[in-house]
């Protein structure tokens, strides 16, 4: 049960961090193209990306650290911040405004950059986590 209530807590913090930071960017940005959107989804991608590079099993952590970190920190914050959801639908959005270029530069960006960003977040995570 206790589980829950970390998942729980993660992400509401996660969701109310997405939404503060959501707004920042489109607010500096404009909101013409999902910039807050595609900032969230890097963001977590990296920061995914060092919760699991420090919570495998040869990393430092022992098996009751990495269950907080894999249910407060993976699912609960990670999963509560990163906006997937919302991406997909504002994709969707500009297609269906005919926003080609801006639809297309979305799906081509997110993808590109959260993938460098949980990488880089995987080697910066294995740097400090590792037990060597």
């Amino acid at each position: 049960m206790l589980a829950y209530l970390w998942v729980a807590i993660g992400g509401a913090l996660g969701s109310v961090s997405r939404y503060w930071l959501s707004g920042l960017v489109a607010a500096r940005f404009g909101e013409t193209f999902p910039f807050g959107t595609l900032v969230i989804n890097v963001t977590g991608s990296f920061l995914i990306g060092i919760f699991a590079a420090l919570a495998i099993p040869e990393g430092r952590m022992d098996s009751p650290s990495r269950a907080f970190a894999t249910q407060f920190l993976m699912i609960g914050i990670c999963g509560g911040y990163t906006t997937f959801s919302s991406f997909s639908l504002q994709t969707l959005n500009l297609l269906r405004e005919r926003e080609w270029l801006y639809a297309g530069g979305n799906v081509i960006l997110s993808v590109i950059l959260c993938m460098i960003a949980v990488w880089l977040g995987y080697l910066l995570g294995s740097f400090f986590g590792s037990a060597k």
